[in-house]
């Protein structure tokens, strides 16, 4: 059963009532069960104290000054009880522009099976204090475990944000469904048969990547943060290419993962992936602070050498063909015709 609220009744709805402090419930019975009723009024009250363990407070806030629909209704499957709460938010002033969002520090954040790598980056494009790990593991569970753990991953995500001052989230815009309607004959550059094709589309199905990007949209609207979707490719190779050598030498956790994020926060700020002075592609007289390498080590320019470039996480330059070594030429003393061979291979039987 359910009971829509109104803006001038006590506690937010007439039929429906529940104390926040006292944490009683009330009903309002109709005519012909009034003979139940144990409260003043035909009212019916349970013996049992009532909370909401997930936005109580903004539950509360919302029955002391406007309305608030309540819903109760009983789960057969499992023999429980629910009572739910919700209202209409009020209407919220035009987001702010792309360019506005771009003058503020940025969350980017890259999407990975079993755990989410963050990295606050600022007006710039250069990344601010430490790369961020949560954990997000949810293989083997159901979907309301899913869910939940979903959500926490996403709430510490707006806490670092809105820590950080960050008005924007920036993401990739992933979408697999395209990869799911092909199949395996259609594949293009991914793999699709054998153990790597196995692997990919046990990769593709672990990612929430729909579920991720709606709820984060929403919970970052209710937290007052926008998200920023940007294109996702070759974020992990630029990353590779351009971060991962230089983060070592101020953070030794940080992975690959973090070198994405990089650069999907600096796609998001409207910057190139590639870390080298004068990158910011904004006009002087718009652009705060220039996006320069200052993540670059302070000491001596690392060697382009194969054995340097694995201890910097530099990916290896292609081998060159090496020409082949021919005699020095000489002169040729002129003939009619050729003489004859110098040896002869003859087969016999």
């Amino acid at each position: 059963m359910c009971a829509n609220g109104g803006a001038g009744e006590l506690l937010g709805n007439l039929t429906i009532r529940w104390h926040p402090e006292e944490q009683w419930l009330e009903l309002r019975l109709p005519k012909p069960l009034e003979h139940l009723a144990n409260r003043p009024h035909g009212r019916y009250g349970l013996s049992c104290a009532v909370a909401f363990s997930y936005r109580g407070d903004e539950v509360a806030a919302q029955s002391a000054t406007g309305a608030v629909r309540y819903d109760i209704f009983f789960d057969a499957e499992r023999a429980r009880w629910y009572f739910d709460a919700s209202w209409r938010i009020p209407e919220r002033a035009a987001p702010p522009t792309l360019e506005e969002l771009r003058t503020h520090p940025v969350l980017s954040v890259d999407l990975n099976r079993g755990r989410l790598a963050a990295c606050v980056l600022d007006p710039g494009g250069n990344p601010i204090g430490l790369p961020r790990t949560v954990a997000l593991e949810l293989a083997g569970l159901s979907a309301s475990r899913r869910d939940g753990r979903l959500r926490s991953a996403i709430s510490e995500l707006i806490g670092t944000a809105k820590d950080s001052g960050c008005w924007s989230i920036a993401i990739e815009n992933l979408d697999f469904a395209r990869a799911r309607e092909d199949g395996r004959e259609l594949s293009g550059t991914r793999p699709s048969r054998g153990k790597p094709g196995r692997s990919f589309r046990r990769m593709v199905a672990s990612l929430p990547t729909g579920k991720f990007r709606d709820r984060l949209v929403q919970m970052a609207t209710n937290a007052g943060l926008c998200v920023i979707a940007v294109d996702p490719a070759y974020t992990s190779k630029w990353g590779t290419e351009h971060w991962l050598g230089a983060w070592p030498h101020f953070s030794p956790i940080a992975s690959g993962h973090h070198a994405a994020a990089v650069v999907i926060g600096r796609r998001g700020l409207g910057q190139r992936a590639r870390r080298r002075g004068g990158c910011d592609s904004r006009r002087a007289v718009h652009r705060q602070k220039r996006a320069t390498d200052s993540v670059a080590p302070t000491g001596p320019r690392p060697s382009r050498k194969r054995e340097n470039q694995e201890a910097t996480g530099q990916p290896r330059r292609r081998p060159k063909t090496r020409l082949g070594e021919w005699p020095p030429s000489r002169d040729q003393e002129a003939q009619d015709r050729s003489g004859p061979p110098a040896a002869v291979l003859t087969a016999t039987s």
